[in-house]
């Protein structure tokens, strides 16, 4: 049996239980974390759907009353059509705080709830600026999940919520570097966002790299034209690339038929039911591809390989990661839209584009950047370089 959770201490009378990080149900205290995580986010899911639902109440009623008084032709002139609006204002405006009241007071249970479980999450789990990765040491087991950015509500702006996606990765991701309004109504031209998307794209690589034990994961690189070279410096510079940075249409052609090969060959391994039977030499472990400044340097066979990565590698442990702007690859018409669909779509800056599975909110999601000046990012590769080299001997 799993161990028990965490006790929590007892609570102080007409007070609410203090939370406690670790106390869902799961096998080791890394799922109870999970699954504390993913009962907070759709706690806040719920709460905020109750209190959107109530505030529509209160305005449909209230435009309910506003039209019965104005229906009624005694009340348009003299003051009982006035007193009349008041009173349904005035309902209206008690029904919102009380809806008001009900979720700030779940919102601030969500919010301790929090302070106690963000300082206690892993690695994997934790932001960059949390001082878990000041300890960080190379694991030795794949841990059950990765944290992708963070997932906010506007009604409830205190909290932030781990988007945690379960690993192996079962999706693609898509960096989208196209045009976007950042939620302060500032945009950011289309330079800048690519820059933002590739420093974006290292930072969800590097942790990738970090969460898996040596040997296990290896990234490969396409930037035709080399204007990645800035932000691939922590991963070119640290030494946990399979190779440079793949440039040129020849480049990426041939990091593509290699990775290609290999999806063909581990498919046909185990449709045969023989999963060991491949060709010696061949790197079993799992595959990041990241494409920067997509669609240069890629012609029809090229992209036709790139959906094929997309749609078959996940299932054999080879997963995609695209820095691009959509709206620059419409010149292959339709032939592309499957590979769109087929990503998880992240941004560089906050937008609110994602959707939770329970009522549909549009959440904003920020991606998980390292802080200004903070030297994590350059250590923690250090370290999985170093193990690399190591498991290599």
């Amino acid at each position: 049996p799993p161990p028990p959770p965490p006790a929590a201490p007892p609570a102080e009378p007409g007070r609410p239980a203090r939370p406690v990080a670790g106390d869902a149900t799961g096998w080791s205290m890394e799922e109870r974390l999970y699954n504390q995580v993913w009962g907070m986010f759709e706690d806040l899911a719920r709460t905020t759907a109750a209190y959107r639902s109530a505030v529509d109440f209160a305005d449909s009623r209230m435009e309910k009353e506003l039209d019965q008084v104005l229906s009624d032709p005694r009340n348009r002139i003299g003051g009982q059509g006035d007193a009349a609006r008041e009173a349904a204002r005035a309902r209206h405006g008690e029904l919102v705080s009380q809806a008001r009241e009900v979720l700030d007071r779940d919102v601030a249970q969500l919010v301790a709830e929090a302070e106690v479980v963000e300082p206690a999450l892993p690695a994997a789990f934790a932001r960059w600026d949390n001082p878990v990765w000041h300890a960080y040491r190379v694991p030795m087991e794949i841990p059950m999940a990765l944290r992708l950015g963070d997932l906010h509500l506007p009604e409830a702006d205190r909290i932030r919520i781990p988007m945690l996606i379960r690993l192996p990765l079962e999706r693609g991701l898509w960096i989208d570097s196209g045009r976007s309004a950042s939620l302060d109504g500032s945009f950011a031209d289309s330079h800048e966002m690519r820059r933002l998307g590739l420093e974006t794209a290292v930072a969800h690589a590097a942790r990738l790299l970090a969460v898996y034990p040596p040997g296990e994961f290896t990234v490969h690189v396409i930037d035709p034209a080399g204007s990645g070279a800035q932000a691939l410096a922590p991963l070119v510079h640290s030494g946990v690339l399979a190779a440079p940075p793949a440039q040129g249409a020849a480049g990426a052609t041939e990091v593509l038929s290699r990775l290609t090969e290999r999806v063909d060959l581990v498919q046909m391994a185990l449709r045969g039911g023989a999963p060991d039977a491949l060709p010696p030499g061949l790197d079993t472990s799992h595959q990041l591809l990241i494409v920067n400044d997509f669609p240069h340097g890629f012609d029809d066979r090229a992209v036709n390989q790139l959906r094929y990565l997309a749609d078959e590698g996940p299932a054999v442990g080879v997963h995609l990661m695209m820095v691009a702007d959509r709206e620059e690859s419409s010149g292959f018409g339709p032939l592309l839209d499957p590979l769109w669909r087929s990503l998880l779509r992240l941004t560089p800056v906050a937008e609110d584009h994602l959707a939770d599975p329970w009522v549909g909110h549009a959440w904003t999601y920020e991606p998980p950047l390292v802080p200004p000046g903070s030297q994590v990012l350059q250590q923690v590769l250090a370290q999985v370089a170093a193990a690399r080299r190591s498991w290599d001997r």
